[in-house]
């Protein structure tokens, strides 16, 4: 049983990249503590099918299928979900790609615009949609989705590296402006998590090398880092802002 005051019931979550991995992570947690969902992500399929797994939990889920990159599109029906719900209390910005290791020389403007437009522009965006209804009820959680990289850097991945540290940038940002308003901005940057795109991309001959880098020796769970995120949704962080949590196993420690 979750103590009280991890508890979300009459809250409304709002998840963008929800319909698998750490997105859907995210949602069946945030069910299972009693959030209501908007869920978002452009495979609609796959989303129906997170949204269903919810429900099941006795939660009311609307699904919003649409490119979040689409800022025009995306931010014409956050209003619409918003008002069939009545509210939104909570933003998981966890919507992203793979961050492939490229030299600075090898990454172009495509691939630039696609890894900061749906990290940076993307989150920017639904913050912006969602903080007038916060802030007209004083009450709002920003959880931003970072990345240990943002703090470490990495290796032929600058791209990655500086999206991940811009959503960082906003939790300041937001953490600063929002206060008045009782609204926390802040971020997870999880480690590397046993995800099925990071399976599918690694493989495990190098996921078993790359564990033993991990002081903890394995790979994230998908709910460990969505433990942290909810947490960051509960009563219990409601003095916290403009700060970081960082899941990672001990990675910072020893470096990455």
């Amino acid at each position: 049983m979750t103590r009280e005051s991890l508890g979300l019931d009459g809250r409304v979550a709002m998840i963008t990249g929800a319909a698998r991995g750490m997105g859907k992570e995210h949602a069946l947690l945030m069910a299972e503590r009693g959030a209501d969902l908007i869920l978002n992500d452009l495979n609609g399929e796959t989303l129906a099918e997170t949204a269903e797994e919810c429900r099941a939990l006795g939660r009311k889920v609307t699904e919003m299928v649409c490119d979040n990159t689409d800022i025009p599109t995306f931010t014409a029906l956050i209003p619409e979900h918003e008002d069939d719900h009545g509210r939104v209390d909570i933003l998981v910005s966890n919507a992203g790609i793979q961050g492939n290791k490229l030299a600075i020389e090898d990454i172009d403007e495509d691939i630039w615009e696609a890894m900061t437009n749906i990290k940076m522009k993307a989150t920017f965006f639904a913050a912006r949609a969602v903080v007038p209804g916060m802030k007209k009820r004083k009450y709002g959680k920003l959880i931003n989705t970072s990345s240990i990289f943002a703090m470490e850097g990495s290796f032929s991945m600058s791209h990655y590296t500086g999206a991940a540290s811009g959503v960082l940038g906003y939790v300041k940002g937001w953490a600063r402006e929002l206060a008045p308003w009782n609204i926390c901005a802040n971020a997870v940057a999880p480690g590397t998590v046993a995800t099925e795109l990071t399976i599918n991309s690694m493989g495990w001959g190098v996921i078993r090398d790359f564990e033993k880098q991990v002081p903890m020796g394995r790979l994230a769970d998908k709910r460990e880092i969505a433990y942290a995120a909810a947490w960051l949704a509960s009563s219990e962080a409601d003095f916290l802002t403009g700060q970081l949590i960082s899941p990672n196993g001990g990675q910072t420690i020893v470096g990455i």
